[in-house]
């Protein structure tokens, strides 16, 4: 039982991972396209200012999809637990030493 509680909370955890980066992709997409209308109808594309919020935030966004789908597997969950019980098995050695 107290196994698929776990499994449950890491579950929603990461759907809460998933809904802060959707949303975060969304208000991307809104901001920026309103950045850009604003942009052209300011100077008409003579210097496209916008393309630096989009870059800056763009990268913010990668780290975000990145963590919300799991892609760098080093600092996942399990990667945390894993760590962890290596570092509890080693405080547990050292008492016995």
């Amino acid at each position: 039982m107290e196994n698929s509680e776990k499994n449950y909370q890491r579950a929603k955890e990461r759907v809460e991972e998933l809904k802060k980066f959707y949303s975060h992709l969304l208000s991307y997409i809104v901001v920026n396209i309103f950045l850009a209308a604003v942009n052209y109808y300011s100077n008409e594309w003579r210097y496209p200012w916008f393309l630096w919020v989009t870059a800056g935030w763009g990268i913010g966004l990668i780290f975000d999809a990145m963590r919300a789908h799991q892609i760098n597997p080093m600092f996942n969950k399990d990667w945390e637990e894993r760590k962890i019980r290596s570092f509890m098995k080693e405080e547990e050695k050292q008492k016995w030493e």
